[in-house]
């Protein structure tokens, strides 16, 4: 902690307390989390989820950002030091009494869905969604605190008290933790709900004032599915009489809600976790239209300049798909058996030339970034780049991993990354 000044309280929970630092060394401000638990030695430190997590899923554009982790083993305290965000979402809407605009509220729901449909496509669900969690850079979102996340594969029942109660799912409440990756969409639409009518959808007092408060607006769940809930719950007794809900649609009346923005809110809330949209689905939803085709376009642009460079540097790209992402599938893994992998088709040649190795412990340029010459890490990971084709849109994609991004040697993928760097 030597290395930081410590300037103002942020924040403060549970287990944390979250610090705005200023680092002495390059003078850059940074979010510092002192965690209150003792620590008896590094191996329990790298086993805390929210480390494994972030090892995994960093880096991307929609996830905070870990700088660094400071473990000061007389004292078996614990830092974790991350990039400084604005403020998070509670923080946005708190007092407000004007609306926000709804293409800001859309913008933020769509880079939320982003980040968890990443995180659950690597195997990890948060299980803590909520507006405190939520961080903003000025219009730009990240998700924070992954201190609950759990593998998605990891065999039930999970922890019963698990999210901030006016965002928990109907089958967190309602079973001895019997809950799947989909309650992270239902936080998705409490949250959506409450940053549009600018306050919380269900805010129960207790756990059975929040089952009433969800009945008292989306009624009382189908026979077949209350059933299915009793058959994994011995904590809570019910016996619901079935009721007609408000209905989400008159509480956003005054609210400029769209007909698209209602109906995603209305999946991202359906009571049933298998009916319920996934991330994926909810960010092709009509609602996200425009912003996905921005993005097409954004990605047809970029493409179209690297193809340039490409040409310029006499180098075709492969579209080779055999170089499918390598390593174990499994989701929040101890970091120390993670290996950094690279690849690279190699082709005989008549003469050894010295080539520089690549380097295992920095990050490797990756030219297929929209800015060509943007850092990514080492872990292994496959990036999915789309060309689109003639007037009728056609879309075409391979995966590559790292520099392997044609069949050519490493020294000519080398050559290419120098060329970019210089061309730009």
């Amino acid at each position: 902690m030597n290395q930081y000044k410590l300037i103002k309280l942020k924040g403060e929970g549970t287990f944390s307390e979250v610090w705005m630092a200023e680092s002495l060394r390059t003078g850059k401000l940074v979010a510092i989390k002192c965690m209150k638990n003792v620590f008896a030695n590094e191996e329990q430190v790298n086993n805390l989820r929210e480390i494994q997590a972030l090892r995994r899923l960093s880096p991307h554009e929609h996830i905070i950002t870990l700088h660094e982790i400071l473990y000061d083993k007389p004292t078996g305290r614990l830092v974790l030091v991350f990039e400084l965000m604005d403020c998070n979402l509670y923080e946005h809407i708190k007092g407000r009494n004007k609306y926000l605009n709804p293409n800001k509220v859309k913008n933020y729901i769509f880079q939320l869905l982003k980040a968890i449909e990443f995180m659950h496509r690597n195997n990890i669900f948060h299980r803590d969604i909520k507006p405190e969690n939520i961080l903003l850079l000025g219009e730009h979102i990240k998700l924070a605190d992954f201190g609950s996340c759990k593998r998605i594969n990891s065999e039930h029942p999970y922890t019963e008290y698990i999210s901030t109660r006016w965002y928990r799912a109907p089958e967190c409440l309602l079973t001895d933790g019997y809950y799947d990756y989909k309650m992270d969409l239902w936080g998705v639409g409490c949250v959506m709900f409450e940053i549009i009518g600018l306050h919380p959808l269900f805010p129960g007092n207790n756990e059975l004032d929040q089952v009433h408060k969800i009945h008292n607006i989306l009624g009382t769940p189908p026979k077949e599915i209350l059933d299915r809930f009793k058959k994994h719950a011995t904590h809570m007794e019910f016996d619901f009489q079935p009721q007609h809900g408000t209905g989400i649609d008159k509480l956003l009346v005054n609210a400029n809600a769209s007909p698209e923005c209602i109906d995603l809110i209305k999946k991202l809330l359906i009571y049933d976790p298998d009916q319920r949209i996934n991330a994926n689905q909810a960010i092709n939803h009509e609602y996200f239209r425009d912003l996905v085709e921005y993005e097409q376009y954004k990605v047809l642009q970029s493409n179209l300049k690297t193809e340039s460079i490409l040409k310029k540097n006499s180098i075709k790209p492969s579209y080779d798909d055999k170089s499918s992402r390598v390593g174990n599938d499994s989701l929040i893994e101890d970091d120390r058996s993670s290996k950094r992998m690279y690849s690279y088709k190699q082709q005989p040649s008549k003469k050894s030339q010295s080539i520089p190795p690549p380097n295992k412990q920095k990050k490797v340029e990756n030219p297929f970034k929209s800015s060509y010459a943007h850092d990514i890490s080492t872990e292994e990971e496959t990036i999915k780049v789309f060309f689109i084709f003639t007037k009728q849109c056609k879309y075409f994609y391979f995966n590559y991993h790292y520099q392997q991004v044609c069949t050519s040697t490493y020294k000519q993928t080398y050559n290419l990354c120098i060329n970019i760097e210089k061309d730009l």
